[in-house]
């Protein structure tokens, strides 16, 4: 599978200052040989290199159609905060023909698919807070299970927090609506644990979904702060498009901190709206974004737009690229929850073992292609990347 091929500007590896952060966490590499008879080169990724910080939930997800959508007043593709009006949801969706309880949550996806490729335990770390209950127990046990190291803050007058993935159009859309609870009383106090403070601190790469900028922007800033006075690599999603209008403040806050920004196609024309950039081209508004201030000036930003089946935009130092995906043919197509995820996982992957930008979008829609190809943020166990 090929992310290469068609592209507007002439190929470019990753700046001196980029690649210098890659190449501190991937200082070894030794040739193995693989099951096909190759070779491929293994990199040693020090624990905890990567560093992520969200909403962890659980996903309660079903396949249904258009009028469960209408009932509750939902988009086919977005996601939205639990309103009173969606309360009955959760009940009524667990007593469908087919539900499906998935560890969720946007970062922890990307965080267990970054593992998942990575196939090192602990190479990913990843907090978030939760209830004191089964759900937990649960999300924490996936997490583990993939290798991510996850370090909750556990809440004792909250639960867990749940995500209703209302599946339509035989997997083509989702409609995510997020009942936090727990998740909504993460505070910066947990990074101030000793312990915590020095998982933060030994990460060379963060990651952190515009989801959480309802919960702690405090958060946010501090992990951003401290990634720019380090040189090290801060990426963000915008993540819908109800953040770009609703949380423009502390989203323009955390921005400056930003090295690497990921987005899709319809949050992307959101905070174009929002911030008045008068722009409707996808490219165009990829380079806006990358030419806003930025405090760490020994980077450039980069900018990644994914737009489903469309070429993945990709905008850095004034030029832009664009990368095709791998269509697949419809019965193939199973539940698109999670493949923006797994997309940034895949990215993230590469990303820490100093891959250019094109190997990491590469990974990231090989990633997506298989996540899609299952119900929920999930893949199989024993399939490897190729790179």
């Amino acid at each position: 599978m090929s992310a290469r091929g068609k592209q507007t500007e002439a190929p470019e590896r990753e700046s001196a200052s980029m690649s210098q952060a890659n190449h501190e966490v991937a200082k070894e590499e030794e040739e193995v040989k693989v099951n096909d008879g190759s070779k491929r080169i293994k990199l040693d990724i020090p624990e905890g290199s990567l560093f992520g910080v969200g909403n962890p939930l659980l996903d309660i997800a079903v396949n249904t159609d258009s009028e469960y959508l209408k009932k509750y007043e939902l988009e086919a593709n977005n996601a939205i905060l639990a309103e009173k009006k969606h309360e009955p949801m959760y009940k009524e969706m667990a007593d469908m023909e087919g539900v499906e309880y998935l560890a969720g949550g946007a970062t922890q996806n990307s965080m267990r698919v970054a593992q998942w490729i990575l196939r090192k335990k602990h190479c990913a770390t990843f907090m978030g807070s939760v209830g004191k209950d089964d759900f937990s127990k649960t999300l924490e046990q996936k997490a583990e299970e993939a290798g991510v190291k996850v370090k909750y803050q556990k809440q004792d007058d909250h639960p867990t927090g749940t995500c209703a993935v209302v599946i339509t159009k035989n997997g083509a859309c989702r409609s995510l609506v997020a009942n936090l609870a727990a998740a909504n009383h993460f505070s910066k106090s947990h990074l101030d644990v000793p312990e915590n403070k020095a998982l933060m601190e030994k990460a060379k790469f963060y990651y952190i979904s515009g989801f959480f900028l309802t919960v702690s922007p405090e958060t946010i800033q501090t992990i951003g702060k401290h990634a720019c006075e380090h040189n090290k690599v801060f990426s963000m999603n915008l993540s819908a498009p109800f953040l770009c209008e609703f949380y423009k403040e502390p989203m323009m806050a955390a921005f400056p901190y930003i090295d690497i920004l990921f987005s899709n196609e319809t949050e992307a024309a959101k905070f174009s709206e929002v911030q008045g950039f008068g722009l409707t081209d996808i490219r165009e508004i990829a380079l806006k974004a990358a030419s806003l201030p930025k405090e760490n000036k020994k980077r450039s930003r980069i900018v990644v737009f994914t737009q489903g089946a469309d070429n993945i935009i990709l905008a850095k130092d004034g030029k832009v690229k664009e990368f095709p995906v791998v269509r697949l043919p419809e019965e193939k197509l199973i539940d698109t929850n999670g493949a923006g995820d797994a997309f940034v996982g895949g990215f993230l992957s590469q990303l820490v073992q100093g891959r250019d930008v094109a190997d990491c979008i590469k990974c990231g829609i090989w990633a997506a292609t298989e996540i899609i190809q299952r119900s929920g943020c999930t893949f199989p166990p024993d399939l490897h990347y190729k790179n």
